[in-house]
């Protein structure tokens, strides 16, 4: 089931039906409808849909304006109402895969953290407000009030799963239900390695004298469980949720409509489940316990460096939940030996993080939307918590994510060359410091160590961030013009493509342009038949009839040129691509040629709006060609 497969229903039904539907085309933004009663369409119903922008009628079309998943909406309307598309009249503006697996890497991760970054906000200034009442005796650990401030602060952390397997599920397009069920399934107490453990004796043991010794307490169908603890876990769900949403879309294609409701969540629950709990879980987890073999044998040969990757990769492991293979030792460390030194170079990295986040706010005073996520993310890492700054602030901007590593690093090598120790468990951020007096000899002399550390964590990662790290909404704001398009950051420059007035959007005949509803722009009433590229980037969008095309920069503007208003209905007659889908292209290239004489004799407008339809990943986008502000030839300046 797509994830517009809802949507497609309730278009469907309130455009009156399937039988009501004479054809659908579609163009850039909208679908277009022909329909054999308008009235037997329910208008505010649509509109107030999520996923619809608004409904316009004209040309004797009834017109869903979807925006940029239009192609999307199209494919799946086709399939709910059984309608047989026209193959030319596909379309899809958003099929550009980015070949560069590490950045597509980073957005997975994102986009799978980004969602919950609110609610792990909250959760950890709740978990670290409760540390501190402790640690200031206000109440004792074993008080009603400790416990319940912990559930309200833990809960996210410990059922993490769940939370992530909704999450990933709504970026691999898996049902999100499917991804919650998943999570839940890994949590559920009955296959925790900790409860079998404690219920009975092993059955037989597997791998054993390598890192990979299990002990196997039950079986599935004969198989071997290898029994893990799965609860605060990251890596498990996340490739559980990918493996499924692979076998869900397959069994959508073959499964008959008329059982699928029913076949493809029961068959995708239990081949991901199975093979996540006999595969998938284990060998994650065992990637966990090999990192931290890892460093304890590099560790045995240099203390300084040992605290130096330890450190320095500690919030790269946090990203992709592989610190769990670390947190096992420093229990064990010490349970066994009164004191952890392999873990603790990574207590800097809070302290680190916590610096350059509130470096970023500084510098980015005017920059609502890093405030809005910076400002809960600092406070969370003050209180010991970072994942809210590591994937909603650090993550997204990646400098200050190395920033943030190469600091750690050096005050890591710092703890471990000094040997920094930890003799009791608990606490976070300034409150795990009491833990670090040696109880037998009650010398302070480590908790002077951190206390340098902590110094020397806060001024180097303050002053990297100031120095190294600009912010990317360099605009001057006395009077919202560009300060200087030279100096910048991720600025985008965009051309004129066509000779003729500028005007603003709002002259534009049509609210889906007028009102904004797909991006901001301006428009142009063209001199001459010629468009030309904008910006050096490459064609993502051009619509067969050639009355629109599509071009993404090399920086990420999304642009958006509309030729006339209706001009999809003349079919391309007049138009004359000059470029396909898929070329890239320089400034000022030819792209496309049309018969301005012939377009107006048919009776349709030429005003061509110009918009970036991806205006909200910008800061702002300026219109300085249309202020008559003196920057040659410049329409539209995207600021990110």
């Amino acid at each position: 089931m797509s994830k517009y497969t809802k949507l497609a229903e309730i278009i469907v039904e309130n455009v009156g039906g399937r039988d009501n539907i004479i054809s659908l085309k579609h163009c850039i933004t909208r679908l277009r409808f022909q329909l054999k009663d308008e009235s037997l369409a329910n208008d505010e119903v649509l509109k107030n849909t999520d996923g619809v922008v608004t409904v316009m009628k004209a040309g004797g079309q009834y017109q869903v304006v979807i925006g940029n998943q239009v192609s999307d909406v199209y494919d799946e309307v086709n399939k709910v109402a059984h309608l047989n598309p026209e193959e030319d009249a596909q379309l899809d503006a958003n099929d550009k895969k980015d070949k560069n697996w590490f950045k597509n890497l980073i957005d997975i991760i994102s986009g799978i953290f980004q969602p919950i970054l609110i609610a792990l906000s909250a959760a950890g200034v709740i978990k670290g407000f409760n540390t501190l009442f402790v640690s200031l005796n206000w109440y004792s650990q074993s008080t009603g009030t400790y416990a319940i401030l912990n559930a309200i602060g833990d809960a996210m952390f410990m059922f993490l799963p769940i939370i992530l397997g909704f999450s990933a599920a709504k970026k691999f397009k898996l049902n999100p239900y499917m991804g919650l069920i998943i999570g839940a399934a890994l949590c559920y107490p009955a296959v925790q390695l900790d409860a079998l453990s404690k219920a009975g004796k092993p059955l037989f043991t597997l791998f054993a004298g390598t890192p990979f010794h299990s002990q196997v307490y039950q079986t599935f169908l004969g198989l071997p469980i290898i029994s893990m603890n799965y609860t605060s876990t990251v890596v498990p769900v996340i490739l559980i949720c990918y493996l499924a949403s692979k076998v869900e879309h397959g069994f959508n294609k073959i499964i008959p409509e008329t059982v699928r409701f029913f076949f493809v969540p029961l068959f995708t629950l239990l081949i991901s489940l199975t093979l996540g709990f006999l595969l998938i879980g284990p060998v994650a987890t065992w990637g966990s316990n090999l990192i931290g073999s890892g460093i304890l044998a590099v560790r045995n040969v240099s203390p300084a460096l040992a605290g130096a990757l330890v450190a320095g990769l500690w919030q790269i492991l946090v990203i992709f939940g592989l610190h769990w293979g670390i947190i096992p030792i420093y229990f064990n460390n010490i349970v066994t030996n009164g004191f952890d030194n392999v873990m603790m170079p990574y207590y800097c990295t809070t302290f680190v993080t916590t610096s350059v986040v509130v470096a970023m706010l500084i510098k980015a005073r005017k920059n609502k939307k890093l405030r809005k996520v910076g400002i809960p993310a600092a406070i969370s890492g003050a209180l010991g918590v970072t994942e809210p700054a590591i994937y909603g602030v650090l993550l997204p901007k990646k400098k200050p994510l190395l920033i943030s590593c190469v600091v750690s690093a050096i005050v890591g090598g710092f703890y471990g060359f000094f040997n920094l120790r930890k003799f009791a468990m608990g606490g976070m951020g300034f409150f795990e410091l009491p833990g670090m007096i040696d109880p037998k000899t009650h010398s302070l002399d480590n908790m002077y160590i951190a206390l340098i550390g902590i110094g020397l964590s806060i001024v180097l990662g303050f002053a990297a961030t100031m120095i190294f790290w600009k912010d990317d909404t360099a605009v001057n704001e006395k009077d919202g013009k560009v300060k200087s398009l030279q100096k910048l950051v991720r600025g985008e420059k965009i051309e004129l493509p066509l000779k003729g007035k500028i005007v603003p959007l709002s002259k534009v005949k049509d609210e889906v342009f007028s009102k904004g509803y797909i991006g901001k722009g301006l428009a142009i009433v063209p001199e001459e038949g010629i468009v030309t590229s904008p910006v050096d980037g490459e064609i993502t969008t051009l619509f067969p009839t050639g009355h629109a095309i599509g071009i993404t920069s090399k920086n990420g503007a999304e642009i958006l040129i509309h030729i006339g208003m209706d001009t999809v209905n003349l079919e391309g007659k007049y138009f004359k691509p000059l470029v396909k889908k898929g070329d890239k292209v320089k400034t000022g290239q030819k792209l496309l040629e049309f018969n301005l004489d012939k377009i107006k004799e048919a009776g349709y407008s030429t005003i061509t709006p110009v918009v970036i339809t991806n205006s909200n990943d910008f800061t702002d986008v300026l219109t300085p060609g249309l202020n008559g502000d003196n920057l040659d030839d410049t329409l539209l300046v995207a600021v990110k």
